[in-house]
């Protein structure tokens, strides 16, 4: 997947600098158990020592580096378990989140809702992968802030992030996204019909299906 791109001119803060080079170790452009050092990353970055420092201990806080005694600062990246747990997670959060956006949503949301997944529908027909995976993106967030619920929208939107940019640029076939409008399509008439029980069943089977279709494509 390509690294988040930035200017590199505009770019002061650590929280640029953390958020870069958080994706260019997910997606594996800095490949595990690489070596950082702030010299180099300096370099490569065109940033000052300040920055790079901050977004080491934000890494490090991650679990994605490593600081070693005496030997310096290494990645860690995400291994084939970690994206299975990830995904599990996830799943628990996701499924909070439609129950409480079913109760909490209002009529404004799900109306931008429809919309999303008019969008969705309209980019499957045409196999376009990139622009159905823009609006399936879309889609969540709108239900994460249909929560309300600022702790569960900060971590679904956390693990979005670690499970994009560490998954390879795909192309899914004509099924895969039709069978990924369905499994949307699911969810929103649950989330129309104020029907919670239905929501969650919706989204558990999206969240399997999801897994399955990392798994036989990246594992």
């Amino acid at each position: 997947m390509d690294s988040i791109k930035v200017d590199k001119s505009a770019r002061p803060l650590s929280a640029d600098m953390y958020s870069e080079l958080r994706a260019d170790i997910l997606s594996g452009e800095i490949p595990d158990n690489s070596k950082l050092t702030e010299h180099a990353i300096c370099k490569k970055y065109n940033v000052s020592r300040t920055p790079v420092r901050e977004a080491f201990r934000q890494l490090e806080a991650d679990g994605l580096i490593e600081n070693i005694p005496n030997r310096g600062a290494f990645v860690t990246g995400l291994s084939r378990r970690d994206i299975s747990d990830l995904f599990d997670l996830r799943s628990l959060f996701e499924i909070q989140a439609v129950e409480w956006a079913i109760k909490r949503m209002t009529t404004e949301e799900i109306e931008a809702l429809r919309e999303t997944l008019e969008f969705m529908e309209f980019y499957t027909l045409r196999n376009d992968t990139e622009k159905v995976m823009m609006f399936n993106s879309q889609f969540h967030n709108i239900l994460y802030a249909g929560t309300n619920d600022r702790m569960i929208h900060k971590a679904l939107n956390t693990y979005q992030t670690y499970l994009k940019h560490s998954a390879p640029a795909k192309t899914y076939s004509k099924d895969q996204l039709k069978q990924i409008l369905d499994e949307h399509k699911a969810i929103f008439n649950a989330v129309e019909a104020k029907n919670t029980a239905a929501g969650r069943k919706a989204m558990e089977q999206h969240m399997e299906q999801s897994k399955l279709r990392r798994i036989s494509n990246y594992f």
